[in-house]
């Protein structure tokens, strides 16, 4: 079985709308809109997944500060 392909019209299409509605927000709209989403996302996550991201991310911040890989 061959994998559908997307139409490449339709899919300038969407990608029009979406650019063309972030054009018309402001910096504080859009950083509303991605703090939801962002929470939306960490609401789904288990709590072992969450500490695990924390963990990373505290690696990835004392590399930059010390100025190295994590």
């Amino acid at each position: 079985m061959t994998p559908k392909k997307k139409n490449p019209n339709a899919v300038a299409l969407g990608g029009l709308g979406g650019r063309a509605r972030a054009k018309n927000l402001s910096d504080t709209q859009r950083s509303e809109i991605a703090s939801k989403a962002a929470k939306a996302r960490s609401e789904k996550l288990t709590a072992s997944r969450r500490s695990e991201i924390a963990k990373r991310a505290v690696a990835a911040r004392e590399a930059k500060r010390r100025g190295g890989k994590p």
